[in-house]
């Protein structure tokens, strides 16, 4: 108890102490972005170092694959780590998925290839993604939960949307450091480079005054017991967090790979695109959150979701009709206004209807079923869709069926959950 006294320091001004704790805190996830998605754009040389073969459409699955063997680790995370969150404190859980985060990209970045290892390479790839994704179960829901916790009253939904902010922050350095033509091994490297700082704006984090002030906490069979019981508020949970995972991966982790190998366009094009997403997700994050915060959560998440249902195969389709560096930056921007605007409340709706002991187990628990069994997987998918039908206009469909599983659960959640409807207006 002394230890965490002398961690919860009063701020000498709170509208600058909070602005200091979100940088602070959402450095972390910037690295956890930045790691996951330059996996994402450099698919391609990736699977000819780890996974090469005489079929190009192979070896690209078997690095998407690996890519999304990550996601399935992130529920054991979430769990494990997050009731180590939930009973050690919110600072003690953000140091160790940092420290964790940096040890399997590291591990990635200075592995030697098929080349020089044979089967061991992609064996030790596969190894440093399941640490990072492990890690990555409880580092979303973590930062989430300390941005709720720290707002003030009325401004959850903006401060909260800072943590997936941050994230586009990465998305943004990833596409200018892919611009410059790194081979895939720097911009990994880069990442490692970032650690020392990331470790230091950490361990300088307050502990948050909710978690202080409470006298229990749960352990990790409490915590267990807890997730069980509510588990129908962690499936509902899951499905809203789908419209966001699957959105996210696909204008994000996938476009330079859809850009060059289905688009045919250059891969300058494809990262500049990205790098456009990444903005326009910056902008359209906190502007949802901040709107959630005067009209209600459900009212932006309905729209945005109901819009993403019917339009996502049709703008699909008119991109693929004519491929071209316009209709792709088009056709991602539409999607980053569906997916920003919709996350921005989604995130801070899902802290406050997740029980408070439990807050970040549960929250990154639902975040992290979605993500592996769907989020994660989308380049997997739409590399599969367009493979089976011909038709490059199928992750369209799978963009509407994630949208479909959000919209549902807002309407079971606004009708059958009293602390849910409280978010309305």
């Amino acid at each position: 108890m002394a230890t965490m006294a002398r961690s919860v320091r009063p701020p000498r001004t709170p509208a600058l102490a909070i602005a200091g704790n979100v940088a602070q805190v959402a450095s972390g996830n910037f690295l956890e972005m930045y790691d996951f998605t330059i996996f994402g754009y450099y698919a391609a040389a990736i699977a000819a170092t780890f996974f090469p073969g005489r079929d190009p459409y192979a070896s690209l699955m078997l690095a998407f694959a690996t890519f999304g063997a990550g996601f399935l680790m992130r529920p054991l995370g979430a769990v494990v780590l997050g009731a180590y969150t939930d009973r050690r404190g919110r600072r003690a859980g953000l140091l160790l998925t940092l420290g964790l985060m940096a040890i399997g990209t590291l591990s990635i970045a200075v592995l030697p290839g098929y080349a020089v290892l044979g089967l061991a390479a992609p064996l030790l790839v596969l190894a440093g993604r399941l640490v990072q994704g492990f890690s990555a179960g409880v580092e979303l829901g973590g930062v989430a939960v300390y941005l709720a916790e720290i707002a003030p009253p009325g401004r959850r939904g903006f401060f909260v949307s800072w943590q997936s902010a941050s994230q586009q922050v990465a998305v943004v350095f990833a596409a200018l450091v892919g611009t410059l033509r790194f081979g895939w091994r720097v911009p990994f490297l880069i990442g490692c480079a970032l650690v020392p700082l990331l470790f230091f704006l950490r361990s300088s984090l307050r502990e948050t005054d909710a978690f202080a002030s409470r006298t229990s906490h749960p352990g990790f069979r409490e915590t267990l017991a807890s997730l069980v019981a509510h588990r129908r508020i962690v499936a509902l949970g899951a499905m809203l967090v789908t419209m966001t995972t699957v959105s996210f991966y696909f204008i994000t982790a996938y476009t330079p790979t859809f850009g060059t190998t289905v688009l045919h366009l250059s891969l300058t094009s494809a990262l500049v695109v990205t790098l456009c997403v990444g903005v326009s997700n910056l902008v359209w994050l906190p502007l949802g959150g901040a709107l959630s915060d005067r009209i209600g959560r459900t009212p932006v998440m309905i729209a945005t979701t109901a819009l993403a249902l019917v339009s996502a195969y049709p703008v699909l389709a008119w991109m693929v009709a004519a491929p071209s560096f316009g209709t792709l930056l088009a056709a991602e921007l539409w999607l980053s206004f569906l997916y920003g605007t919709y996350n921005g409340a989604m995130v801070a709706y899902l802290t406050e209807i997740v029980p408070e002991r439990v807050r970040t187990s549960g929250f990154s628990l639902a975040y992290s079923l979605a993500t592996a069994i769907f989020g994660g997987f989308t380049p997997a998918v739409a590399t599969y869709l367009i493979h089976a039908t011909h038709d490059r206009a199928m992750p369209g469909a799978w963009l509407s069926v994630a949208a479909a599983l959000g919209l549902t659960a807002t309407f079971v959640l606004r009708r059958t959950e009293p602390q849910a409807s409280r978010y309305d207006t």
